[in-house]
């Protein structure tokens, strides 16, 4: 690893990422009870909350005048004053944890005034470490990989989305998979090209992932082309997400329209791109409404929810019923459980 304006900053997250996988092998060998938040897809266990707590003490002891944000501690808006903010996922993949799967990995990013600039991602199964900072370099330590780079692209996806609707997608190069945060790891160290979602995600599940890619060459960005910053008052990215190599970016997203694959927006707004997917009713009935989520593809809606963020009680919803069912899900991930209208 070379010498950087970030080596403090490297070897402390390293060291942590380290010491937080070890926790997880250990409690894997004890035995798991999984909890769940809003879902079966959405699990948690005593392992991520130690983690957590063993990463954001460890942070806050080497680090004392930053900002925190981890998923699995509660928020405080103490972190937006701050022009450093770490942003911890002390399992990204839990899910796949649970189940004895290997695809899951402890995340360590670093945000300065808004933007990645440090990751760590560390894969306690496989005891893989890809570790980097922009303008810098990306390490990897692990088994060596078949290596990519060029057409045709290997794309990283979700196994939750290629199992619901992907898999009967024409589009090539699909390899499906659990952790956000390793598969943007393994774009970074040359193992695949691409990837996106069509769900949205947090900033803890790509902050660090994202640093990485970008210190690698690559970039990550929302699925409207719109830039993703850090340390937002809400940590969630309202839209899925799309990132890689150059090449292979420019030619995914090509793809992607093509096959007008869907994608969620959260909390749309008159400003967004894709509110001009409503028909001119809704847009003149639902501007400056808090609570306006729809899943759209080529240009037009496939699914709507309007929610009163303050009761989450549905006002609205129509649509397509499987995209209405995935729109629901990820609505409930943003906000907890909906409360239907008239109740």
């Amino acid at each position: 690893m070379t010498s950087s304006p970030r080596t403090r900053d490297l070897e402390v997250a390293t060291r942590l990422a380290l010491e937080a996988g070890e926790l997880l092998r250990a409690h894997l060998r004890a035995g798991l009870t999984v909890e769940h938040k809003t879902s079966i897809d959405d699990p948690v266990t005593a392992a991520d909350r130690e983690a957590s707590h063993l990463i954001t003490a460890g942070l806050a002891a080497a680090f004392p005048d930053d900002g925190l944000l981890s998923e699995e501690e509660a928020d405080s808006d103490r972190r937006l004053g701050r022009e450093r903010v770490w942003i911890v996922d002390p399992i990204d993949g839990t899910k796949e944890y649970a189940s004895g799967s290997d695809d899951y990995c402890v995340s360590i990013g670093l945000a300065v005034a808004g933007e990645p600039v440090l990751g760590v991602v560390y894969a306690p199964a496989t005891d893989e470490l890809f570790a980097g900072t922009v303008g810098g370099d990306v390490s990897y330590r692990g088994p060596r990989a078949a290596g990519t780079g060029s057409a045709p692209w290997r794309v990283a996806v979700s196994d939750t989305e290629h199992g619901r609707e992907l898999h009967r997608v024409g589009l090539p190069g699909l390899h499906p998979s659990g952790s956000i945060a390793l598969k943007l790891a393994r774009i970074a160290a040359g193992h695949a090209d691409a990837t996106f979602t069509m769900s949205p995600r947090s900033e803890w599940d790509i902050a660090a992932g994202h640093a990485l890619v970008r210190a690698a060459g690559g970039d990550l960005r929302r699925r409207d082309g719109q830039p993703i910053t850090y340390n937002r008052p809400s940590p969630h990215v309202e839209q899925g997400i799309i990132g890689g190599t150059p090449a292979a970016l420019e030619w995914l997203e090509g793809q992607l329209q093509d096959f007008a694959l869907p994608t969620a927006h959260l909390g749309l707004r008159p400003d967004a791109p894709a509110w001009t997917t409503l028909d001119a009713a809704d847009q003149a009935a639902l501007s400056g409404h808090p609570g306006v989520f729809i899943r759209h593809a080529g240009g037009r809606v496939l699914a709507l929810l309007v929610v009163d963020p303050a009761t989450r009680t549905v006002e609205r919803a129509h649509g397509d019923a499987f995209h209405l069912e995935r729109l629901t899900r990820d609505v409930t991930r943003a906000l907890g459980a909906l409360t239907p209208a008239g109740r």
